[in-house]
């Protein structure tokens, strides 16, 4: 693993966290490796270790750097490109906080205006790739947006939504927009309806974790498609639009919100009501798992990758980058909450990190946050999932406890391990798609 030096003289290792992880950003503006890497780093001299492929080196912080690279790599379908997404990166002023959603912002709305051209000629498959690719960057503007009651984020979330909708009907792509119920409301969703299904066919049902929304799991849903399975990707409390356009906010009790997405699928006729799959990705890692526990109705359940205890991850990583913090929002809430404002008041990062993790979970306050993390444990009912289960792990992925969980299943399971060789070695394999969605498919052709 590649470990490089901060400002502050500690060590850290590009990518750690991942693209869009769902554990505690707020740790990493101090940014230390774990505890192993570290040892081995200083063994060999980090500074003549050689550069990493995804090591770009183009933001202040690795985990604008890792949001980045996620964006990069959904040119793999089509929903940005490679010179779009540098071309932005490099009008970004690292030193201003508003730069990054502004530049974004900035590019989304040059290439909406391109695509309202190109359909006023006629060139309605060019309008749909841009309008698609325009629908990308509206949301890489809110990756690290650092105000969630700004205008911006609204406007920002209903134009990804509306421009996906759009860019996907003017290219034939065979979506259909769902309003599924969910308690007094509803939550938003896809179903793409592979057109080589000639009856009841298997559904894969996917949701993202913390940052990432559902529009970006559109490769899935194409890979899908192509084997003859139906998908229905969907926004869930603190996802995406549920969170931006509704209010909605995070739970722990994830069986809550995808046993009224079994319930909708259940309902339709070109679903196999038999051959329901459920993958959550990121932290959706422990939540799909969670929901598989209680959800009988599942056929597999595919986690990316497994989570077992968010509070050991939140708790171990603020003990490394800061141990006079560690526990004290146990022991003193109140003196837990004027230290950490006084690292958001110092580090732009913090300020950000803190604000948009008490935003997601609707906390009051630090220490609250650090409280409801306790409810997003699993490892004591983990035994208890009935379904099959495919774990995905990389080895550059520091959010996850994929073996453990693997280890703990009682069910039929399986597990696939990515390798540097192959590109998957980040987390939910960033950058290598095509041989992430490869893999699993034919798990599920097998499986599903």
């Amino acid at each position: 693993m590649n470990t490089k030096t901060n400002k502050l003289g500690m060590k850290h290792h590009r990518f750690g966290i991942g693209a869009f992880s769902g554990a505690l950003l707020i740790t990493l503006s101090l940014s230390i490796a774990n505890p192993a890497v570290s040892q081995t780093a200083d063994s060999e001299n980090s500074q003549t270790e050689k550069s990493q492929w995804y090591e770009l080196n183009m933001m202040v912080d690795p985990i604008a750097d890792q949001a980045l690279l996620f964006f990069i790599a959904m040119t793999y379908s089509g929903q940005a490109d490679i010179g779009e997404c540098l071309e932005t990166a490099s009008r970004i002023d690292t030193s201003d906080p508003d730069s990054w959603p502004r530049e974004w912002t900035a590019t989304a709305e040059r290439f909406r205006d391109l695509a309202v051209s190109a359909e006023k000629k006629g060139h309605t498959v060019s309008a749909g790739e841009l309008y698609l690719r325009s629908a990308t960057y509206y949301t890489a503007a809110l990756q690290r947006h650092n105000d969630s009651k700004a205008p911006m984020v609204v406007e920002n979330a209903r134009a990804a939504s509306d421009l996906f909708r759009k860019a996907l009907k003017l290219m034939n792509v065979p979506m259909e927009s769902v309003d599924i119920p969910y308690e007094n409301t509803t939550l938003p969703g896809y179903f793409f309806r592979s057109p080589l299904a000639t009856g009841p066919a298997p559904v894969l049902i996917v949701h993202q974790g913390r940052d990432a929304w559902a529009i970006h799991d559109l490769y899935l849903a194409e890979a899908a498609m192509k084997r003859g399975y139906h998908c229905l990707l969907f926004d869930g409390p603190g996802q995406g639009e549920a969170l931006r356009l509704q209010n909605l906010i995070f739970r722990h009790d994830w069986e809550k919100v995808v046993t009224p997405i079994v319930d909708y699928v259940m309902t339709r006729d070109d679903v196999d009501p038999d051959r329901i799959g459920l993958m959550g990705l990121s932290m959706g890692g422990s939540l799909a798992p969670r929901a598989a526990i209680y959800e009988k109705r599942l056929k597999v359940c595919v986690a990316n990758p497994g989570v077992m205890s968010w509070p050991d991850i939140c708790d171990g990583y603020l003990a490394q980058s800061a141990p006079h913090l560690a526990g004290l929002w146990k022991t003193d809430p109140d003196q837990f909450n004027a230290q950490i404002a006084e690292l958001m008041a110092q580090v732009p990062f913090w300020d950000w990190g803190i604000r948009d993790m008490m935003w997601k979970f609707g906390s009051k306050s630090p220490a609250h946050w650090m409280a409801q993390m306790e409810d997003h444990y699993i490892r004591d009912i983990v035994s208890e999932i009935d379904c099959k289960m495919l774990i995905m792990d990389g080895p550059v992925d520091d959010w996850t406890q994929a073996r453990e969980m693997y280890d703990s299943l009682k069910c039929e399971k399986d597990f696939i391990q990515f390798s540097a060789e192959d590109t998957g070695l980040l987390h939910c394999q960033v950058g290598a798609q095509a041989i992430s969605s490869e893999r699993l498919f034919d798990w599920l052709e097998e499986n599903l």
